[in-house]
């Protein structure tokens, strides 16, 4: 299992993104847990960017899902589960079906609720505050 921490701050959050980047081969789902305003979606557009997406990444809050695609036809799901309820709300709202879609990534902010269906190829990300710097701590499962 693996297990790692860093401490970073604004101009390492390129090569954070990078490493995550490495685990891609490894790990199909991403989820991503902190504070509000501790860099869960700055570290996921740069971790887009990182996989080639060109365009804007922005965090899905009021739409729960934003799908990106780079050029090697690769995808990306982005969601944003702060106001999902339930993982009834999730799986009614089909979302369930990209979880492990071929060829594609899930990138999940404030994944609690479903935690339950992720079973495999995850890696979490927790992300905090260390001083003036950032504290993310890397388990895969």
């Amino acid at each position: 299992m693996l297990e790692k921490t860093y401490i970073y701050d604004e101009t390492q959050v390129k090569e954070i993104a990078h490493h995550l980047v490495t685990l891609m081969g490894q790990y199909q789902i991403f989820t991503f847990t902190g504070p509000l305003g501790a860099g869960k979606t700055t570290l996921i557009r740069t971790l887009l960017n990182e996989c080639g997406v060109i365009g804007p990444v922005t965090s899905p809050t009021f739409t729960y899902l934003n799908v990106y695609e780079n050029s090697r036809d690769q995808k990306f799901y982005h969601f944003d589960l702060y106001r999902i309820g339930t993982m009834k709300d999730f799986q009614a709202a089909g979302f369930d079906e990209f979880l492990y879609v071929p060829d594609s990534w899930t990138l999940i902010e404030w994944p609690t609720v479903i935690l339950p269906l992720l079973k495999q190829s995850v890696c979490h990300c927790e992300l905090d505050y260390a001083d003036n710097k950032r504290k993310l701590v890397i388990r895969g499962q």
